[in-house]
C-alpha cells in the first residue's frame, strides 16, 4: 500500500490486468513518471511485464529502458521491433545513446549506427571508449557552451532563441575558440547582474572541471563535498568535452549501494529478479559452491578433535555460541572496513591506528563476553573447567574476527577483489576455522 493507505501502482496494475481491463491499466500507466514505470515493470512477473510494457508510450520508451537494470532492459529491448527501438534513440543524449547500446541485439544496434550521422557516430566511439566507472561514462554532452568576450544580453537573447535548456543546467561553461575551458557562468548571476556586462566580468573562473579520467567514485564525492547540481568535464588539453549532472551521481550511488547489499549474497545488482529459474539458480550455485568448500574446512577441523567431542558431550553443544559471536564481532569491522574504502576513509596512513583501534575494541568485547559466556556456562553445566575453556575460546575469535575484519578488506581490495563481494565468505571460514580449533584444542587440553 502507499503511505497515504491508497493502493500502490504495482497493486492497481495487478487488479486491473486480473480483471482484464486493459484500458484501466493504460491510464494508470500514463499517468507514471518514466522512473515509476521502470521500477514498476522490474517489480512484474514477465508475462505481466510483457503486457504492461506494451501500454507504455512510445515517448516514455527511452527515458524507462534507461532507468531499469541492464538486464532488464536487454529484456525490454528484445520486445521491441526494430522501428520502436530506433524512434526510441532519436533525440535523446549520445551519452543514453551509449547505455543502452550495449543491451541491444548486434543487428539492432548496427541499425541504430546506420541512423546517426557522421559526426555523430564519431562521438558515439569516443564515448564508448570510456570505461563505464568513470567520469567519461557518466558524462552527458548537453552542456551550453559561451565565450567570455560576449555580453550578459547576448547570452540571454540566445537562451530565448533556444527555447529550452536541458535538466540541471545551474550554469553555463566558459570556452575559448579552442573550445578549452575557461570558467563557468552560473545562471543566477547572469540573470542579476547588467546585460551589457561581459561573461568574463562575472564568471567564476576557480570552478574545478572534472577530468574524464577521474574515477566514478572520486566524482560522486567532489559533488558532495562541494554540493554541486552540475560539472563540466574537460581532457588533459583543458577542452570541454560534456557535463555530469547530479542525477547521474545519484544513479552512481544507488548502484554503489546495490553493488555492497547484493555483493555480500554473491548476487550481480543487475539481475532481474523476476529471470528464469534455471538462470537465477546457475547464478547463485558459484557461491553455494564456495561456501560449500569453506564449511567443508570448518567440518575438518572439527573432525580432529572427534575424541574429544566423544568423551565431553557439551563442547558439541557450546560449539555454535564461539563461532557465532566471532562472526558477528567480525561482520562488524568488516563492514565498517568495506564502507570506509567505498569512501576513500582508509587510507595507508591511518591503517595502523585503524588495526590497533579494531584490536582494542576486540580485546574490550572479548574480556566482556568471555566473562559473560564462561558465567552462564558454569549455570548451566556446573562444570568450572568447561566455563574458563569457553571464554578463552571466545576472547581468542574475537581477537581474531578483529583482525580479520580489519585485514580481509584490505587484502582483497589490494588483489583488485570486491570486498563487499568475497569478504563475508572468507571472514566466516577464518572465525569459523579459529573458534573451533580454540574452543575443541583448549577443550582438549583443560578437560581430557
Amino acid at each position: 500500500m502507499a503511505e497515504d493507505g491508497a493502493p500502490s501502482p504495482l497493486e492497481l496494475i495487478h487488479r486491473a490486468l486480473g480483471e482484464n481491463r486493459p484500458k484501466l491499466a493504460r491510464r494508470i500507466v500514463r499517468r507514471m513518471h518514466p522512473g515509476q514505470l521502470a521500477d514498476l515493470l522490474e517489480s512484474l512477473p514477465l508475462d505481466e511485464r510483457a503486457m504492461v510494457w506494451e501500454l507504455v508510450d512510445a515517448e516514455k520508451d527511452a527515458e524507462v529502458l534507461l532507468n531499469v537494470h541492464d538486464e532488464v532492459r536487454e529484456w525490454l529491448i528484445r520486445q521491441m521491433e526494430l522501428p520502436e527501438v530506433l524512434a526510441a534513440v532519436q533525440g535523446i543524449d549520445l551519452g543514453d545513446v551509449a547505455e543502452l547500446l550495449p543491451q541491444m541485439p548486434e543487428e539492432v544496434s548496427a541499425e541504430v549506427l546506420r541512423s546517426l550521422d557522421l559526426e555523430d557516430r564519431e562521438r558515439l566511439g569516443q564515448i564508448l571508449s570510456y570505461p563505464e566507472d568513470g567520469a567519461g561514462g557518466m558524462m552527458r554532452h548537453d552542456h551550453i557552451p559561451v565565450r567570455a568576450e560576449v555580453s550578459l544580453g547576448a547570452v540571454l537573447r540566445y537562451l530565448r532563441r533556444r527555447g529550452d535548456i536541458p535538466p540541471q543546467t545551474n550554469l553555463l561553461v566558459v570556452i575559448d575558440r579552442g573550445y578549452r575551458y575557461q570558467g563557468v557562468l552560473r545562471l543566477r548571476h547572469l540573470i542579476t547582474n547588467q546585460p551589457k556586462r561581459r561573461v568574463g566580468e562575472v564568471m567564476e573562473k576557480d570552478f574545478r572541471p572534472i577530468p574524464v579520467d577521474m574515477d566514478a567514485e572520486e566524482v560522486v564525492k567532489i559533488f558532495e563535498q562541494r554540493d554541486m547540481v552540475s560539472a563540466p568535464v574537460v581532457n588533459a588539453e583543458g577542452i570541454v568535452l560534456g557535463r555530469i549532472t547530479v542525477d547521474e551521481v545519484v544513479d552512481v550511488i544507488r548502484e554503489e549501494a546495490e553493488h555492497s547489499i547484493m555483493s555480500m549474497a554473491g548476487l550481480d545488482e543487475e539481475a532481474d529478479m523476476f529471470a528464469p529459474v534455471l538462470v537465477s539458480s546457475r547464478r547463485r550455485a558459484v557461491w553455494l559452491g564456495i561456501n560449500l568448500l569453506t564449511a567443508f574446512l570448518a567440518a575438518w577441523v572439527i573432525g580432529l578433535f572427534e575424541a574429544t567431542l566423544q568423551q565431553v558431550v557439551a563442547l558439541a553443544v557450546l560449539m555454535p555460541v564461539v563461532a557465532s559471536m566471532g562472526g558477528i564481532a567480525g561482520s562488524q569491522t568488516l563492514t565498517l572496513m568495506i564502507r570506509g574504502l567505498a569512501l576513500g576513509y582508509v587510507a595507508p596512513g591511518n591503517r595502523g591506528i585503524l588495526l590497533g583501534k579494531e584490536i582494542a575494541v576486540g580485546v574490550v568485547n572479548g574480556f566482556l563476553w568471555a566473562l559473560v559466556v564462561g558465567v552462564m556456562t558454569y549455570a548451566w553445566f556446573g562444570d568450572p573447567r568447561l566455563g574458563y575453556v569457553i571464554a578463552l575460546a571466545v576472547l581468542a575469535n574475537l581477537l581474531a574476527a578483529a583482525l580479520a575484519g580489519v585485514v580481509i578488506p584490505l587484502v582483497l581490495d589490494r588483489f583488485g577483489v570486491d570486498p563487499a563481494l568475497a569478504g563475508g565468505v572468507v571472514l566466516t571460514t577464518v572465525t569459523d576455522v579459529v573458534g573451533f580449533f580454540a574452543f575443541l584444542g583448549l577443550g582438549s587440553l583443560l578437560l581430557l
